[in-house]
């Protein structure tokens, strides 16, 4: 299907003098939104006690804001295609700061849950759009090494999240985890408003309303068919129902896309190898860190840690793959990104492998090694996978390109809360004989850990899957160029500041 041209655009001379000062304004975004969800997670066991609610209802406080998020993703990079990125990044920080500071003022568990769709909005203007924005900051050639500084902006989140998360809730109360955000967002406000360039995209464009419904409808109700059958089981009614629901609006949104001259979704990009195969090792390897969810549990209830003492414990994956993002984003520029991202994806098979082998009896050091080895392996593999992504889309696809990386993580990432957490629960509760009144995070510590090794061979088993899809595209890519867009220097764009 023919797809109509935006109307043509002034070609001005890329300047990329500014590129640091953006990075500051995107830094402050990923930053706000690592920190945040590292800070949740560490706090599901206390907001489980102190918000008296069980499992598999705290999970809620994780899946309402990825739920959101997810849906929205590639409306909004559709809509930064077309009206700008600053202009949507901007409100995107205001939403996710209000949405903070309600988070922090919940006197209930169902309450939270709400404000925490309300960050999410946010959090999808913020998240949709830092990878376009720093992709267009930079020049070609220095894509990986940039991409690599936000991978490390990530570790430094996350870091600080557990971290800060354990202090807090030792010495203040959960409300403070979420207060913790509004300093940071105001700061962002006023550095995206002070240093990222107001792009004027060329007019003349619709905005395909019926393809964004028949999206939304299609991820709400195949992530919402998931998070019910954990509860529920697989061969629920209402699961079956709403994922039978995702799927006829899934349909419905591919048929709209193939016909619409302008869609929410160019399938034309799905055509490059380059940009499919990453998009499909990136999803299972956030599939994967859907896990993560689990070893606060594991470490409180199994090893017996404090929440102080968790925190640090979990710092490991974040600080190495920190150390390694830039180092892994600097190599792609001047070597290609496949072979880094083979190498990530092996060091992070081999860790879940590692990870497999955890136990009751397990050191505070030995657990360490084990997850330091995913976090080595995931700075190998995202910032090359990352640039190299970027790297195939068109100038007026980056917004889009942008929204559908950020899609892959956290549908990933919702994925794997409901399925990795459905089958901890069933191994839990198939060894002690049944479903337990208070959820399987009150089993005997041997079963929660029996659980653990079962779920973390499983996500081996994606993580070498994904390995294969690599290696067969890093074969067929052999004689191709090393960077699909390195002649863009220029580009058909109108800035303002």
């Amino acid at each position: 299907m023919h797809r109509e041209s935006p109307a043509a655009a002034v070609t001005v001379e890329r300047d990329y003098s500014r590129k640091w000062f953006v990075m500051s304004a995107v830094a402050m975004g990923i930053f706000l939104a690592t920190i945040d969800g590292s800070i949740v997670n560490v706090a599901l066991p206390t907001l489980t006690t102190y918000l008296n609610t069980e499992f598999a209802i705290v999970q809620w406080v994780v899946l309402a804001y990825l739920l959101t998020v997810t849906t929205l993703l590639p409306v909004v990079g559709r809509l930064a295609d077309m009206y700008g990125r600053k202009q949507l990044y901007v409100p995107g920080f205001i939403v996710f700061t209000i949405g903070s500071l309600l988070c922090g003022l919940s006197p209930t568990v169902g309450w939270l849950i709400a404000m925490r769709v309300l960050q999410g909005v946010g959090a999808a203007l913020i998240l949709a759009l830092g990878l376009a924005i720093v992709t267009d900051a930079f020049p070609p050639g220095e894509r990986g090494r940039a991409l690599g500084v936000t991978g490390t902006i990530v570790s430094i989140g996350i870091v600080t999240g557990p971290t800060l998360g354990g202090i807090i809730i030792a010495n203040l109360s959960w409300h403070w985890i979420f207060f913790v955000n509004v300093p940071i967002g105001i700061l962002g406000v006023y550095l995206t408003l002070r240093h990222v360039p107001r792009a004027r995209p060329p007019g003349n464009q619709r905005f395909d309303l019926a393809g964004a419904a028949t999206l939304c409808l299609a991820l709400l109700g195949i992530l919402l068919s998931l998070t019910t059958a954990q509860e529920r089981g697989f061969t629920d009614r209402t699961a079956i129902m709403q994922f039978v629901f995702g799927v006829f609006f899934l349909v419905a949104f591919v048929t709209i896309q193939r016909r619409h001259p302008q869609p929410i979704i160019d399938l034309e990009l799905f055509r490059n190898p380059v940009f499919t195969v990453n998009l499909a090792t990136g999803l299972l390897v956030f599939i994967g860190q859907g896990s993560a969810i689990l070893i606060p549990f594991y470490l409180e209830n199994v090893l017996g840690y404090g929440v102080q003492q968790v925190g640090l414990l979990l710092v490991v994956l974040p600080l190495t793959m920190g150390v390694v993002a830039p180092i892994s984003g600097t190599l792609s520029d001047r070597l290609g990104s496949r072979p880094i991202t083979v190498a990530g994806l092996a060091v992070i098979a081999l860790g879940y492998v590692a990870l497999a082998t955890l136990s009751t009896e397990t050191t505070a050091v030995g657990f360490m090694w084990r997850y330091a080895l995913i976090g080595v392996g995931i700075g190998l593999f995202n910032s090359p996978n990352n640039s190299a992504t970027m790297g195939t889309a068109p100038p007026n696809r980056l917004g889009v390109a942008s929204a559908l990386m950020s899609l892959t993580r956290s549908m990933g990432q919702t994925m794997g809360l409901a399925l990795l957490g459905a089958l901890w629960a069933g191994v839990v509760f198939r060894a002690v004989g049944g479903i337990l009144p208070g959820g399987a995070t009150t089993a005997p510590a041997e079963a929660q850990a029996d659980a653990l090794r079962v779920v973390m061979l499983v996500i081996a088993g994606m993580d070498v899957l994904a390995l294969a899809l690599a290696l067969v595209a890093w074969r067929g890519e052999r004689g191709r160029p090393v960077l699909p867009r390195a002649e863009l220097e220029q580009e058909t764009i109108q800035i303002g500041h």
